[in-house]
């Protein structure tokens, strides 16, 4: 007899950083995602840099006791911070200790009080940024005239998660363009004339792809059936879709069971291992 399923258990995660919380977010959601049946309830406190500003969240973390992960960079913040979890009686963890504790060690070098280090302004920040611009100014075919400065081009039917996986790879430093594929309006020359830019087809299960071109229509309150989500025809776009990357010899990418992020991290194992030959990625 099969024993019943246990219900999800829910329990409350305190996020406290002195920058966006953004790493400090990250890691609690994998690290939660390695249990099977738990689901964390957020509670993030971001930008928290001074006794003011903990002591509010010290009494909001009061009326939801849960587990404390912090980020906080200034001592004195960080011990007013475990004092008080201690006196709650809940556990308060330093998420990033483990390893800048191991870096420190290895590297014989002092540990930096400043606070939000990552989110410096520095070249690779203006780089991230130029790339986002670029992926908005090139998504779905626009500024074709200018493919040539792409660090990649992802082509694929409709649906095919192009846009979120540039912007994606924009934050990464990756400039990024995409170009729709559509039967009725063929393969724009200026894609089949890049010469030095690496392009990636993205492709999907016809099924799959059905799906999400319904829900996409729902979302529009479109309900006119048309080729856009009949099977057949989807299939045959998919299929032509193929054929494309195979004759331009195009590495492939499924995203059928990929995230965006897996995506995008193929894409930059594609660039950074060259695209000179056919890669079908599962």
């Amino acid at each position: 007899m099969t024993p019943p399923q246990r219900l999800a258990t829910y329990f409350h995660v305190h996020l406290v950083s002195d920058s966006t919380g953004e790493t400090l977010n990250a890691m609690a959601r994998a690290a939660c995602a390695r249990f099977n049946n738990v689901l964390e309830i957020e509670h993030i406190y971001a930008l928290v840099r001074s006794q003011a500003q903990l002591e509010r969240a010290l009494a909001e973390i009061a009326m939801a006791p849960g587990v404390v992960l912090h980020t906080i960079v200034d001592e004195d913040l960080r011990h007013a911070l475990e004092a008080g979890c201690q006196k709650l009686d809940m556990p308060c963890f330093g998420a990033l200790d483990p390893l800048v504790s191991a870096l420190s060690w290895y590297l014989g070098a002092p540990l930096s009080t400043r606070v939000g280090a990552q989110y410096a302004l520095d070249s690779d920040y203006f780089n991230r940024m130029d790339a986002l611009s670029y992926a908005l100014g090139h998504d779905d075919g626009q500024g074709g005239q200018d493919l040539n400065l792409a660090d990649v081009v992802l082509v694929g039917v409709s649906r095919t998660s192009k846009t979120p996986t540039c912007i994606y790879l924009a934050h990464r430093g990756v400039k990024a363009a995409n170009i729709p594929l559509v039967a009725a309006m063929g393969v724009p020359d200026t894609l089949l004339a890049l010469k030095n830019v690496p392009v990636v087809g993205l492709t999907l299960s016809p099924d799959r792809l059905v799906q999400i071109r319904r829900n996409r229509l729902r979302s529009l309150n479109e309900s006119r059936e048309s080729s856009y989500v009949e099977s057949d025809a989807v299939r045959a776009e998919v299929v032509a879709a193929r054929r494309l990357f195979e004759r331009h010899r195009w590495p492939v990418i499924d995203v059928t069971r990929r995230s965006v992020e897996e995506t995008a991290a193929a894409v930059i194992n594609i660039l950074a291992g060259g695209a000179g030959q056919v890669e079908v990625i599962g």
